[in-house]
């Protein structure tokens, strides 16, 4: 039987995005996750069913944590409805994803493991279909330039730029990775 409380529970998946980030996938073992949290052995088997409900349950909480908060949303509903706008807020959404990199290099792990457990492949498809689905309709709402097909190229090509910001870091400098938010901006929503 799983354990309840909420609070561990929290720490010990945040723990084994650490541990995925650091270790990769085949490094995170309940062990790891207890080492990681600075809990007694044996703590995270009381509240994980088994290792693949730990994967599932970290990539879950990373897109949790990875969600704007109240202020950035209501900044992003002040804003302007032009490209310049969305050049910001692309900017912005770049920055803040990167600033969790174990968040990301785990869910990098994570996209790998689900190719070999259905499971989690179930999860983070309907995690990253949910994602595609809020971000076109806060696109809809917004007034901002371009459709639905331009939302889903922008998070294409800039998840591809986060992963190089967060792997090979200086294969772009920070002026090119700005320059190059605003090109795909301009050439994929087109004119106004």
């Amino acid at each position: 039987m799983a354990r309840r409380n909420d609070q561990r529970r929290a720490a010990l998946v945040d723990a084994a995005i650490e541990v995925l980030a650091r270790e990769g996938a085949r490094g995170l073992t309940f062990r790891a996750v207890d080492a990681e949290a600075a809990v007694p052995a044996g703590t995270a088997s009381n509240y994980f069913a088994s290792r693949d409900d730990l994967f599932t349950q970290a990539g879950a909480r990373v897109y949790e944590r990875l969600q704007p908060d109240e202020t950035t949303i209501a900044h992003q509903r002040s804003a302007g409805r032009d490209r310049e706008t969305y050049v910001t807020l692309m900017r912005e959404l770049v920055g803040r994803v990167a600033s969790f990199r174990t968040g990301y290099l785990a869910l990098l792990e994570l996209r790998l493991e689900a190719t070999r457990r259905p499971e989690l492949r179930t999860v983070l498809t309907q995690r990253v279909r949910a994602d595609v689905d809020a971000n076109i309709s806060h696109h809809e709402a917004s007034g901002l330039p371009g459709d639905a097909t331009a939302v889903k190229l922008l998070m294409l090509t800039l998840n591809w730029l986060i992963v190089e910001q967060l792997t090979l870091p200086d294969v772009f400098t920070q002026a090119e990775q700005e320059q190059l938010v605003t090109a795909a901006v301009e050439r994929i929503v087109g004119a106004e």
